[in-house]
């Protein structure tokens, strides 16, 4: 009964309030990014997507909540400005190429500096192991084993294997950023 409640207080408050939410959306270069960005906004993917030079910001709206979303580009020139960004949002989210096993090292010492910046200390963190769809993807078992997410104790993590070329595990990842909007 009180679900019940809570869901009609949720809903008469979304006809008068509407909820804004602010992420980083970092990684390394061709993780997918940018292309994750366009699937959430538009459902539109697109296989020739060049690298992002700097960042984007771009505004999506999902309900009743609008995400304001930097998309920070991923090669190392950049990597530099992560942190700036990172700075006060609801949300980090972290993207792996979860089919490149060759680069899941270098991604995982970026995440574990990323994160253990004192200025980012609270702040959850969505890590996505894009490409699922790719043969020899890693899961996301074993993609919180190789990024070692578990020595992260003091921070709220979560981990989804996601395709954003098939759109698999989009709509939980999306679940996961509007609750986020609501508790931050």
């Amino acid at each position: 009964m009180l679900s019940l409640i809570n869901r009609i207080l949720d809903w008469f408050k979304s006809l008068f309030w509407k909820e804004e939410m602010e992420l980083t959306l970092v990684g390394l270069q061709y993780s997918g990014k940018t292309t994750f960005v366009n699937v959430i906004a538009s459902g539109q993917f697109c296989e020739d997507m060049i690298p992002t030079v700097g960042f984007n910001m771009r505004k999506v709206t999902k309900g009743n909540v609008t995400i304001k979303i930097w998309d920070i580009g991923g090669q190392p020139r950049f990597r530099s400005m992560w942190e700036r960004y990172c700075r006060g949002v609801n949300a980090i989210v972290y993207m792996v190429d979860a089919s490149d096993h060759d680069k899941i090292e270098a991604s995982r010492n970026e995440l574990h500096n990323l994160l253990d910046k004192q200025q980012l200390a609270g702040i959850p963190v969505l890590v996505l192991g894009n490409k699922r769809d790719l043969p020899n993807a890693l899961d996301e078992k074993e993609l919180i084993e190789q990024m070692n997410l578990n020595a992260f104790q003091n921070r709220e993590i979560c981990c989804y294997s996601v395709s954003c070329k098939e759109r698999d595990n989009i709509d939980i990842t999306l679940k996961w950023l509007i609750d986020h909007s609501k508790s931050h």
